[in-house]
Order: structure tokens, then sequence, then C-alpha cells
């Protein structure tokens, strides 16, 4: 998988009680941006953020934040973790907020 500067890879990282995200561009080795469920806007709804329901918001929230970087299309890498819980509320909720995959 390899992210370039119009179609940049998204790289997940799912611990027992987090998430982090981050968007890069592979081609000049640079993250563009990057977010996780520690972020306050995340924190302030969700105080135990290691559950579907806070990974479904916070992907909607870096979904928002990916459309006001002017990203939409994206190589979603989920770091060898199943696509089934939190891995998979996170990628629907980046649909539902836009990014295509």
């Amino acid at each position: 998988m390899q992210g370039t500067a119009s179609i940049p890879r998204l790289i997940l990282f799912r611990s027992l009680g987090n998430l982090w995200a981050q968007v890069v561009d592979d081609i000049e080795n640079k993250t563009i941006f990057s977010l996780s469920t520690t972020d306050k806007e995340v924190r302030g709804k969700f105080p135990k953020p290691g559950n579907v329901k806070a990974a479904e918001f916070f992907g909607q929230i870096f979904a928002r934040r990916a459309k006001e970087k002017g990203i939409s299309k994206i190589v979603f890498d989920r770091s060898g973790f199943l696509y089934h819980g939190r891995i998979k509320a996170f990628a629907e909720a980046l649909r539902k907020g836009g990014l295509q995959f």
C-alpha cells in the first residue's frame, strides 16, 4: 500500500483504549495530518473512547477534518487489524462522511 499526494494513505492504529489515525503522503514521506481519540473533541463526548460508538464518532470527526484539508479519496491501511468492531465502525463513518476508498 502506498499513498500519493492526490490519494494519500490513512493509517489506523488501535489499542485497547484508543484509536490513532494519520493521513500520509508516502511519495514525499510526509504526514498531512493526524488525529486520535485522545483529542479534546472526542474526549469531551466519550471519556472512555475504547468502544464502537466512540470509534464511529471519531470517524465522523476525522472525515470532516479530512474534507477541510481537501482530501476526498484515501487508501485505507488498517495495519493488519481485522475489519470488525471499532475498525469497521470507523471505516463506515469515514464513508458516511464522504471519503472514498
